[in-house]
């Protein structure tokens, strides 16, 4: 019988979890058996899953988890060396050159263990199955509208954290921007028709805040865009690759503006593309906001975990774009997990 098992996950300020009870329910139906772990933190609690029939495990416990067993998290494994021997599941950013996904290879070809790379899991299309892209673009268009506050009071934006779910960030944002007394801010989103965008512009749109929406036909030319330099905030949500326009170019920081804060929700500082060349280092919960400029001033928010921020609503989204494919597990040698272990395999050979 294939089994999964569901790890807690151990990266801080990381409440998500990829399966919902209600998945659960339908795997064990479907003749999978689910194991979940126990969790001080998984923002869906855990009766749920022992409702749905599941066995319970205790947090972390994994390494020990039967052999055949499936072991699925979301985000990165502790990084302790130890071989790999099972079948895993996650995010592994393992695949393009990051120096912590090569330690991450050698642990799999050591133990003799494979990945199933969730953002390698794609349909014959080449369309990835399941992402967190709305919950990333709304987060970060909060955050930055949170450093646009912070500059109106002369200051810059302080740690940010975990919301219990959207309607409480809502509800915070809304009184943060009342509390100003002062007219909303004005915003311009790249990448409006992709998910990462519409969470964006969704979010700015909540709070009252005028929103540009532009995608591929208006970023066409290749730039120059003065337009976005007319806005009081710009939200990039496309992500960094060959032919990627420069949306904002260092001399931007000097030239006048009303732009005064960025959301770089894709995150891209070390790409030769990075389409926003004016910082080159991610931000962090603790310092959302990196100061570039001062007269005028300029904050960038490029937060790379985003959707962790709202665990509650970005788990139940993905869970369910990711339910279809986790019903198939019984056979790993076709279909999303067959391509998923080819890519895996270019990397670690059987």
């Amino acid at each position: 019988m294939t089994h999964l098992w569901v790890r807690a996950e151990q990266r801080p300020n990381e409440d998500r979890v990829g399966l919902t009870p209600e998945g659960a329910k339908a795997l064990l139906s479907g003749g999978i058996k689910v194991t979940v772990e126990e969790s001080a933190v998984r923002a869906i609690p855990l009766q749920g899953y022992i409702d749905a029939g599941c066995e319970i495990a205790p947090e972390n416990s994994w390494p020990t988890a039967p052999a055949d067993a499936i072991i699925f998290g979301l985000k990165e494994l502790p990084e302790d060396g130890t071989p790999l021997p099972h079948r895993h599941i996650m995010f592994g950013h393992a695949f393009k050159g990051q120096h912590s996904g090569k330690a991450l290879l050698d642990r799999f070809k050591a133990g003799g263990g494979s990945l199933y790379d969730l953002e390698y899991l794609v349909d014959e299309a080449g369309r990835r199955v399941a992402a967190f892209g709305y919950w990333a673009g709304y987060a970060g268009a909060a955050v930055t509208l949170k450093s646009w506050c912070a500059q109106r009071r002369n200051e810059i934006c302080g740690p940010v954290g975990v919301y219990s779910n959207k309607d409480a960030l809502l509800a915070e944002l809304d009184a943060e921007l009342d509390a100003l007394k002062q007219d909303r801010p004005t915003a311009i989103v790249i990448g409006a028709l992709g998910r990462v965008g519409t969470g964006a512009a969704d979010l700015c749109e909540a709070m009252g805040v005028r929103v540009t929406k532009w995608d591929m036909a208006e970023t066409a030319s290749g730039g120059p865009f003065p337009e976005i330099l007319e806005h009081d905030l710009f939200l990039n949500c496309i992500f960094a690759r060959p032919g990627t326009p420069i949306f904002v170019p260092q001399e931007a920081l000097s030239t006048t503006r009303k732009l005064t804060a960025i959301g770089d929700v894709a995150c891209d500082p070390d790409s030769d593309y990075n389409p926003v060349p004016v910082y080159n280092q991610a931000t962090t919960w603790e310092a959302p906001a990196l100061r570039v400029a001062q007269d005028p001033v300029m904050d960038v928010m490029a937060i790379d975990n985003l959707p962790s921020m709202l665990p509650l609503e970005s788990s139940q989204d993905y869970a369910e774009q990711l339910l279809p494919s986790l019903l198939t597990l019984s056979d790993l040698t076709s279909g999303v997990w067959g391509r998923a272990e080819a890519t895996f395999r270019e990397f670690v050979p059987a």
